[in-house]
């Protein structure tokens, strides 16, 4: 294992994760949980295979990532991060947050998946109406849809459809974050390409809890 050489708490802990595309290994596992090595390339887009295979190497003999033989019908081995590697949820939650700031101008040729969408949900969002009913969003971008869920003063991201969504949101990654966020109104959005189906009253409910912006408009 390569080394910092200091007797550091954070050297040490960039001794173990402070390589090229290892946390976002583990953002994989924290959003898609047992994941097959097919399912980390998809989700990992632009890492080669072999570093792939290096970096589950290196967490698993640092003890933060286990394999599971799974049985049929899966018939495959699935990557789990350990109780220590689960950990590091509190760290991708920060850097979700701090990275959030440099997400208003896009360069344009990223790539985006849309199980990415739970840090930004979860960290970045509440909803500012916990009492009221309950609302689904699905957000159409990306490789598949999502589905955003405000029940009981909770949200959460999923896969597939509690029901049929009062809102549905298509269109660029940036442009649906920007309404989420309400840091871009509707009718700008939709200006600049976004598509909606129902009401956008939903979006009243959400709250960004990284900067309460004065410039808010009603959507």
């Amino acid at each position: 294992m390569r080394s910092y050489g200091q007797y550091c708490s954070v050297a040490k802990a960039l001794d173990v994760i402070g390589d090229r595309w290892t946390l976002l290994v583990v953002r994989e596992l924290l959003l898609q949980g047992g994941c097959r090595y097919t399912d980390l390339l998809r989700g990992l887009p632009g890492i080669a295979t072999n570093l792939l295979g290096d970096r589950l190497r290196e967490l698993e003999a640092n003890g933060l990532v286990r394999r599971e033989a799974a049985p049929p019908p899966v018939a495959a081995t699935l990557y789990h991060l350990t109780d220590a590697g689960s950990e590091l949820k509190s760290v991708i939650g920060a850097l979700g947050r701090f990275g959030a700031r440099y997400m208003a101008e896009p360069s344009g040729d990223e790539e985006f998946r849309s199980h990415w969408l739970t840090f930004p949900v979860s960290e970045l969002l509440e909803d500012a109406e916990p009492s009221g009913p309950p609302v689904v969003m699905e957000i159409r971008s990306g490789d598949r849809p999502a589905f955003i869920e405000l029940s009981n003063g909770e949200m959460r991201t999923r896969s597939s459809a509690p029901r049929s969504p009062d809102l549905v949101l298509e269109g660029a990654a940036p442009l649906i974050l920007g309404v989420l966020t309400r840091q871009l109104t509707v009718p700008a959005a939709r200006g600049l390409g976004l598509h909606t189906e129902g009401s956008t009253a939903p979006l009243r409910r959400l709250r960004y809890l990284v900067q309460e912006s004065s410039q808010e408009t009603q959507v």
